[in-house]
């Protein structure tokens, strides 16, 4: 029976799994050009996203939140309830409508008040710990972290400490394994939770010095004495447990390698050579940051979104800035967004394309105007897929005019910072964050402007140049590797 159930949840595990692309990336301070922490990426998911801002509010003291996945998941669990915080912080996050068994909305993480960015992509375990993840399983699940994390942590460190101490008391409800990465001012870590119930996680500290792209996450040598370590953290049991299965040995095993014991030694392209690469380009600046996170080796169609945080002392938590792509940064642009904004305006807000459910039913009185606005997902989608089919043509120019889109809105945001804090300085709050908030929106909509022309002339040369090709097989693929790209033609 041990072998049938191995073999039955290796087969869910490979099929199911949405999140094979999702990547981040982590630049120190020392190598950055102006000294802030950088870090970018994206989540891989299917369904529908939309921005939102979550305000800071106060909590009940017998208050609770429900975590875990349904039985409707392929690893299959049940809900359960946790304390909520006293208080919980505000901050921006795309949040997704679909992930099977998985309660929406969901989310890879954000920006918080407290310039907390997180970011949250897979990492497969090895498939013995798969095989014996309980049914049904319990606990916080990836999203329920990362909301908790942006909800509640002041540093990158205490992020890892409150995930940690969540999954030691309450245990982890999986997908097959996980990573999530945090940035703050001064430095990052890297945190991986893997499959299996036995409540196993362990983290490494990222530090001026170091870049790291997670595709997957990972975490290759640690200390048997990593609890001692100022530089690592991880759950009580994370080299015993080990030791009992037979599979780290610290009489004969020079090292505790954590990927090639608890995960899968899988290194997705071009994950160590986009590391090498940004190291050479080092010092990096923005701009750089940015072209990263839409090489379009790495964004596509599975692609949700693209962010970008440039971590550094702000004055006001108001000016925390976030870059955020609608949908993958190679065909869409970043806009600037900062904790202060009081509201996202409804293009770029939620919509029924792509969520789960919505052909079921008509749209309520409530959401018709909502509904009635452009969704700036679907226009950047429309614009991907054009520019995707013949991307040696369509690519250079679509980047181009992204750029100098994005470089303008990098120029305006020493104006933009010097006149809100005049209004703060001011004692006018309400008058900053209302500029915030227009500005964002403002910038929204140039960028749907931009993305509509291009769109307009793409879409007329493709008919007049190549014609409409007419589709001969399946709408949908549902296999991880065949997503719509940019790149050459192999």
């Amino acid at each position: 029976m041990h072998a049938y159930k191995l073999i039955c949840c290796l087969f869910c595990w490979l099929i199911a799994l949405p999140a094979w692309p999702s990547y981040a990336i982590y630049i120190g301070k020392n190598l950055t050009a102006d000294g802030s922490v950088m870090i970018g990426g994206s989540g891989d998911e299917v369904s529908s996203h939309w921005l939102e801002v979550v305000p800071a509010a106060t909590h009940a003291k017998e208050a609770t939140i429900t975590v875990g996945v349904t039985d409707a998941a392929f690893m299959p669990g049940e809900f359960t309830e946790i304390p909520q915080a006293a208080k919980t912080y505000r901050y921006l996050t795309m949040n997704y409508s679909e992930y099977e068994g998985f309660p929406p909305p969901l989310t890879n993480g954000g920006l918080n008040e407290h310039n907390v960015a997180g970011r949250d992509v897979w990492s497969p375990s090895r498939p013995e710990l798969v095989a014996m993840t309980p049914s049904p399983q319990t606990g916080p699940q990836y999203s329920d972290l990362s909301r908790i994390a942006m909800e509640r942590a002041r540093t990158a460190r205490e992020a890892v400490e409150i995930i940690g101490e969540l999954i030691n008391e309450y245990g982890y409800s999986t997908y097959g394994g996980n990573s999530h990465m945090f940035a703050d001012e001064n430095e990052g870590w890297v945190l991986l939770n893997f499959a299996g119930g036995q409540g196993l996680w362990i983290a490494e500290r990222l530090g001026p010095d170091d870049i790291r792209m997670s595709y997957p996450g990972y975490i290759h040598e640690i200390p048997l004495d990593y609890a001692e370590h100022p530089d690592f953290m991880g759950s009580p049991n994370f080299v015993e447990f080990a030791i009992e299965q037979g599979w780290f040995d610290p009489e004969q095993d020079e090292a505790f390698n954590v990927t090639l014991i608890y995960g899968v030694n899988e290194e997705r392209y071009p994950r160590s050579a986009m590391e090498a690469e940004l190291r050479a380009a080092a010092p990096i600046d923005l701009r750089a940051m940015m072209q990263a996170v839409r090489d379009p080796r790495i964004s596509k169609d599975s692609t949700g979104y693209g962010q970008v945080a440039a971590l550094k002392a702000n004055g006001r938590p108001e000016m925390n800035l976030l870059w955020i792509a609608p949908i993958g940064s190679v065909t869409s642009p970043f806009i600037p967004y900062r904790i202060g904004v009081q509201r996202i305006a409804p293009q770029f807000g939620k919509h029924r394309y792509l969520t789960k459910g919505e052909d079921a039913g008509f749209i309520t009185e409530d959401w018709q105007i909502q509904e009635a606005t452009e969704f700036a997902g679907r226009t950047f989608k429309r614009l991907m897929y054009f520019t995707c089919d013949h991307p040696e043509k369509f690519l250079p120019e679509v980047n181009e005019a992204l750029v100098a889109f994005e470089d303008g809105l990098i120029r305006e945001q020493a104006t933009v910072v010097e006149t809100a804090e005049t209004l703060f300085d001011a004692g006018k709050d309400d008058l900053a964050l209302r500029y915030l908030t227009d500005y964002s929106a403002a910038r929204g909509e140039s960028a749907l402007k931009l993305g509509n022309a291009l769109l307009g002339s793409i879409e007329a040369r493709t008919r007049l140049i190549y014609g409409y090709r007419k589709p001969t097989g399946d709408v949908v693929s549902r296999l991880s590797y065949d997503r719509i790209d940019c790149l050459p033609a192999k």
